[in-house]
């Protein structure tokens, strides 16, 4: 899943400690949910000031899977 490999990268170029990305694909009929987690103090690099890099990094997403007609949806856990 392309998606997935996407997330990863730009996770693991943000983040102090990137052995601690994890990117985990829950895939539905209509809409896809990746799954997030990185270490507890890298957190605040991968949302960024006011999410303004969580934002960025879902909007990339979205327009990656504009063609798979599909929606994918990122969640960032703690």
């Amino acid at each position: 899943m392309a998606e997935k490999e996407l997330v990863e990268y730009i996770a693991k170029s943000l983040v102090d400690s990137p052995d601690s990305v994890e990117v985990n694909v829950i895939e539905g009929e209509k809409s896809t949910i990746l799954e997030l987690r990185v270490a507890q103090d890298d957190i605040g690099k991968v949302i960024g000031k006011s999410g303004r890099i969580a934002r960025a990094v879902r909007t990339i997403l979205s327009a990656a899977a504009a063609k798979t007609e599909k929606r994918v949806v990122l969640e960032i856990l703690d």
